[in-house]
């Protein structure tokens, strides 16, 4: 093979690999998202459960959704005095406490309803402060952006580029209830 012939084609090929490599480190990125988000549990509270063969599960037709605009709720029960600090509905996408009643953010790329129209800076900063867009009003229990918070800007990179990757899912999650509202 003549030189010249020999390097063209070495810097096509490594010209065409360039170009692949960033999309291969987005992979990556989702993979890596996303193996965080289920350690993290972040079904066990974004999912709707529904009652499956072997019990509640989470309903994944409404992957990361949040509390379903659709499902109303009665009021929560007293909570006791003592020891016991909340109570869960069936869903798990609806808890109440001595905050009030809070439910679960749709997490989905929504651009109306869910996560679509964010920055991965207002995401880093939601968590990191524990305030929606860093700014905004607090997020309530059961959330645990306290511990969330100490992750590194890598990993929550990484989540926020696998929830964009998710399918988007319209559904406007309530407000929250403050304490007076909430059987308290």
């Amino acid at each position: 093979m003549k030189p010249a012939v020999f390097l063209l084609r070495a810097t096509a090929l490594l010209l065409s690999l360039g170009c692949a490599l960033p999309a291969l480190a987005e992979d990556a990125r989702v993979e890596r998202g996303k193996y965080l988000v289920n350690v993290g549990a972040c079904h066990d509270c974004h999912t709707p459960w529904k009652d499956g063969p072997n019990g509640p599960e989470p309903d994944m037709s409404r992957m990361l959704s949040g509390h379903p605009e659709s499902l109303t709720l009665p009021p929560p029960p007293k909570l006791p005095e003592g020891p016991w600090i909340a109570a869960w509905a069936t869903s798990n996408t609806a808890i109440a406490g001595p905050w009030g009643i809070s439910y679960t953010a749709n997490l989905t790329p929504d651009a109306d309803t869910g996560l679509g129209k964010w920055t991965v800076e207002n995401f880093k900063d939601t968590i990191r402060n524990g305030r929606r867009m860093g700014r905004g009003r607090e997020l309530l229990p059961p959330m645990p952006w306290p511990a969330f918070r100490n992750m590194t800007d890598e990993d929550l990179e990484a989540i926020f580029a696998y929830l964009q990757s998710i399918p988007a899912i319209r559904n406007q999650v309530p407000e929250p209830v403050p304490p007076a509202g909430a059987g308290q």
